[in-house]
């Protein structure tokens, strides 16, 4: 029997079993976690209308992110239907109008003015890649030596979104770049990564490069909301106005859809000058 006792053992297993990978195991657990809390029931003892009453106190009461509620959806339907085998058709109803909201861009001119304020070698290297690569966080603090392609200019980027593996162009000035940063940089504990401090050979921690970039961000005044995740946005938004395809930049990047890429279509200005010369010439004689 499945009790508060011994939920997550059994949940922690189920998801092991589907492979999911451990930050997706750890959302569903929190998730499920508050559920039980607030339902103060044993999970043998749940109903339908626990999860009902659970969705509307988030929405109605607790006034959750779209997102928020969408992973307490999923972990709450990974619970139910298969770790307590119970398939309500209370989940065949629940849905989330999330909006879709274009991404932040940084122009080229604020991209290298912010790695030019970043002073640390090792965390200016492992930005200015992350843009240069357009690659997620963890993605870019993974990088390792072994994942550089210099004949063919191609990074493998392993284990990526989706436990997927994909091959991103390697620019040939970031190239000269890591060369000369590994040259002077190398740590001196053996390490297969890129990226880590002096002292270790472990890749550095996400938060300390969140908090670089956002000092960096603070320092030159920037008033847009950035993360590191925009410099990926940029990224792409910059390829899409040299010309490249949206299917090129779709599979640089990983998307499983195209309709995923095609945000940057709404951010991206091709042929802005253009247009513009053409509406003073049509306007002049209003």
């Amino acid at each position: 029997m499945i009790t508060l006792e011994n939920w997550r053992e059994r949940m922690g297993a189920d998801m092991r079993l589907r492979d999911y990978r451990p930050r997706t195991r750890s959302g569903y657990e929190l998730a499920t976690r508050l559920f039980l809390d607030w339902a103060k029931t044993e999970p043998g003892e749940l109903t339908e209308e626990h999860v009902r009453a659970y969705f509307l106190f988030l929405r109605e009461q607790k006034k959750q992110a779209p997102s928020s509620i969408n992973v307490a959806i999923c972990a709450l339907r990974f619970f139910c239907t298969q770790t307590l085998g119970r398939d309500w058709p209370v989940f065949e109803l629940l849905r989330v109008n999330k909006p879709r909201m274009l991404p932040t861009v940084l122009s080229t001119t604020e991209v290298r003015a912010l790695l030019a304020s970043v002073r640390h070698p090792v965390r200016r290297m492992a930005l200015g890649t992350i843009y240069a690569l357009g690659l997620r966080l963890g993605e870019g603090l993974r990088l390792e030596t072994a994942h550089i392609d210099s004949d063919r200019l191609m990074v493998w980027v392993r284990d990526g979104k989706g436990a997927r593996d994909r091959g991103v162009p390697l620019p040939r000035p970031l190239l000269a770049r890591l060369r000369r940063y590994w040259k002077q940089e190398r740590p001196a504990s053996p390490t297969r990564y890129f990226f880590v401090p002096q002292s270790g050979d472990a890749p550095l921690h996400e938060t300390t490069l969140q908090k670089t970039f956002s000092a960096a961000l603070a320092e030159l005044g920037l008033a847009k909301h950035a993360s590191i995740h925009t410099l990926r946005h940029s990224y792409a938004t910059h390829l899409l106005e040299a010309g490249i395809s949206l299917r090129t930049i779709q599979a640089i990047l990983g998307h499983k859809s195209l309709r995923t890429t095609e945000i940057y279509m709404h951010v991206t200005q091709p042929g802005v000058e253009r247009v513009q010369e053409v509406l003073d010439r049509l306007m002049a004689s209003l």
